[in-house]
């Protein structure tokens, strides 16, 4: 039966129906089960599986690769997940190619692999820029759309060349969620997210995801779960499955809002460097209509200065000044303020939540007309 992003989000997961039990069971809290004779089973000690875990892998994995067979492993947190394919995957002597735009944590896992003994390249994501620096190269890590930046790059394209490379490709799909692309679908071996974002959506608790199709490479990421012991907890793999069934509503409103925003700030003589790859004048636009099925939350732009980026942003009032973004209640950051982007000093983040579009937009507007010193 071929059912819409909707119901798949509303229905994935679940166990089969019996009578009495609830359509979704409550998280299990055990650090080990009953275990007689062999030491062999589903569930054996809690740091190797629990059966809320089970739940929503088996969620995830139907929404990341709808109809197919594929293996998916929940972490306590993105960078968790990001560590445990990167670290074990890559050898000392081994070459990683990552975005040179990347996530900000990103320049500190470069610093680890290095330490390791590993070699690590990097390149623009936009452009396709990774392809120049991908001989020899182990594992390919794409992040598209970028964060913060907004550059997209052709998926299938990269892993093509990475795979008649003899790499292996992973994609950070976080801002994107799987409702909005699909790497396996597109050729990568790996898709990673943060969950603690648009999968959960309301800010509330941190988790992060892998989903592959080969069982050799996902064996080798449970290893590695096994031996950092990076699980998350019973309460928030069970608050994540409950969560993902408005996925699909939480989806549709905040990236029509980011666009209406977009459109809003395209008008504003303050305003640079906009970006939202939903925009059919952003540079990405070309690349992200052809995989992306939704553009996302996030919109990004440039105010004339640091003190001009705060006044802005003191002056919302339906928006929250937080990190982070894919939540239910828009949020803004100037990104400059930790350091690690390499962005202008007024450059903002903006994560569009699910309000009323009309209201969202005023508030930003008038949170700009407040904002002129």
């Amino acid at each position: 039966m071929t059912v819409g992003d909707g119901t798949r989000a509303v229905r994935a997961g679940l166990p089969e129906p019996a009578k009495y039990e609830p359509t979704l069971p409550g998280p299990v809290f055990s650090a080990h089960f009953h275990l007689p004779g062999e030491a062999s089973g589903p569930y054996t000690y809690g740091r190797d599986d629990n059966p809320t875990w089970t739940h929503l892998e088996r969620a995830i994995g139907e929404l990341e690769a709808p109809g197919e067979s594929v293996e998916t492993l929940t972490f306590a947190s993105g960078m968790a997940a990001i560590s445990a394919v990167l670290f074990s995957q890559l050898t000392a002597g081994d070459t990683v190619v990552l975005p040179a735009d990347g996530y900000q944590v990103l320049p500190m896992v470069r610093a680890q692999l290095e330490a390791y003994g590993i070699e690590v390249r990097t390149a623009p994501t936009g452009g396709d820029a990774q392809l120049s620096v991908l001989d020899g190269a182990r594992l390919l890590w794409l992040e598209t759309p970028s964060n913060p930046g907004l550059d997209v790059c052709d998926v299938r394209r990269l892993a093509d060349a990475a795979h008649a490379a003899g790499a292996l490709v992973a994609v950070d799909n976080t801002l994107a969620t799987p409702l909005g692309q699909r790497p396996l679908e597109l050729g990568a071996d790996f898709s990673v997210a943060s969950d603690t974002k648009g999968m959960t959506g309301h800010g509330d608790i941190l988790l992060g995801h892998v989903t592959c199709r080969d069982a050799e490479l996902a064996a080798g990421v449970r290893r590695w779960r096994k031996i950092v012991g990076a699980i998350p907890g019973p309460m928030e793999a069970w608050l994540a499955h409950r969560s993902l069934a408005t996925l699909q509503l939480r989806a549709d409103r905040q990236c029509a809002n980011a666009l209406a925003l977009a459109q809003a700030l395209g008008g504003r003589g303050e305003v640079s460097g906009l970006r939202y790859p939903g925009l059919a004048a952003d540079p990405s636009h070309p690349t992200a209509a052809r995989q992306m099925r939704r553009f996302g939350c996030v919109v990004s732009f440039v105010l004339p200065g640091r003190a001009h980026a705060e006044r802005f942003l003191g002056a919302l009032r339906l928006v929250d000044e937080a990190t982070s973004f894919g939540g239910v209640r828009s949020t803004a950051e100037r990104r400059g303020r930790w350091g690690g982007d390499a962005v202008p000093e007024g450059f903002i983040r903006f994560s569009a939540g699910a309000e009323d579009t009309t209201d969202l937009v005023a508030d930003v507007l008038r949170a700009l007309e407040e904002a002129v010193a």
